[in-house]
């Protein structure tokens, strides 16, 4: 426990400098960008910019300052967690992402579960069942859900399932019907690596000794199966599971811009539509903090996975 505690802060350290890149590449992308952000702001509020108007907005956003103080100055805002003020909005850029996140937390971990649904189960018995009807179907849903555009899955479920059959709601929030089918989109489509690698994984564990030697010393399939091979082919697995958590965790801009849901990814999108220069600075500090700590999470899960991995 000692060696995870220490490794989890020698990983919060190595934030420090990846924050810092991504925060001057995010600071220097937006600055050259086309449009002024005090010409934008102003007519963000409804208000037809003048020229004083416009200086008296560069005078108040620091706009007038050299670059390098312009950045200094922002950057010792989000020390503090002030990322600014939303031009479309006017509240501050922190309270809007936080309280978005959660929304998009709910429909990450929903996309999740549905996605270890479909591919543990197919991945599972398309490898322990090779070339038998079970491994067609699972090779057929993988090619299926890696091959289908999200946009079109989602399309294809709100015509069926929601105008037709009339199961669920097409946009919005306010209960778990709502939650389905953007979920089964998510989950559908990140289903379809795992189940292959997991397959592959899987086939390449059952040739190792140790399975030999676990059904020599008499245990049964299924704790063959579960105990031992599966567990050391989900390695693999648990990294990609990390990058795509971190993914549904920055918002499926796609997703929740069809069905209407009110997490980050469609925050951000309209941000970049609006030119909102601060929200859009902000959201991707964020999504580099999610990012790191996700994959500082994924490594730590290796030790309890394969015992023979240590942390250095």
């Amino acid at each position: 426990m000692g060696k995870i505690k220490t490794f989890f802060f020698k990983r919060l350290l190595n934030l420090i400098p990846v924050l810092l890149g991504v925060s001057l590449i995010t600071f220097a992308l937006i600055n050259f960008t086309s449009g002024d952000p005090a010409e934008i702001a102003i007519r963000a509020s409804g208000v037809q910019p003048t020229p004083e108007s416009v200086e008296a907005m560069r005078q108040k956003l620091g706009l007038n300052d050299p670059v390098y103080l312009q950045y200094l100055n922002w950057l010792w805002q989000v020390l503090h967690f002030d990322f600014g003020t939303s031009f479309s909005t006017g509240l501050p850029v922190a309270e809007e992402l936080l309280l978005r996140f959660p929304a998009t937390l709910e429909l990450a971990l929903s996309a999740l579960a549905c996605t270890l649904l479909f591919a543990l189960p197919l991945g599972v018995l398309s490898a322990v069942f090779p070339n038998s009807p079970l491994d067609y179907i699972g090779r057929f849903c993988a090619l299926v859900g890696a091959s289908m555009p999200g946009f079109w899955l989602s399309l294809l479920l709100i015509h069926y399932l929601a105008v037709k059959a009339k199961l669920f709601p097409v946009v919005g929030t306010g209960g778990i019907n709502h939650l389905i089918l953007p979920a089964l989109t998510l989950g559908f489509g990140l289903a379809a690596p795992y189940i292959r690698l997991l397959r592959a994984n899987m086939l390449e564990v059952m040739e190792k000794d140790f399975i030999n030697g676990a059904r020599a010393k008499g245990l049964t399939e299924q704790m063959v199966i579960g105990r031992h091979a599966l567990k050391n082919a989900l390695l693999p697995s648990v990294t990609l599971l990390g990058m795509n958590f971190g993914g549904l965790l920055g918002g499926s801009f796609i997703v929740e811009s069809i069905f209407s849901w009110p997490g980050i990814g469609k925050y951000a999108v309209d941000a970049i539509f609006l030119k909102d220069y601060p929200v859009i600075q902000g959201y991707v500090l964020l999504m580099a903090l999610v990012f790191v700590l996700v994959n500082c999470i994924v490594d730590i899960c290796y030790v309890y996975l394969d015992p023979r991995i240590r942390l250095g």
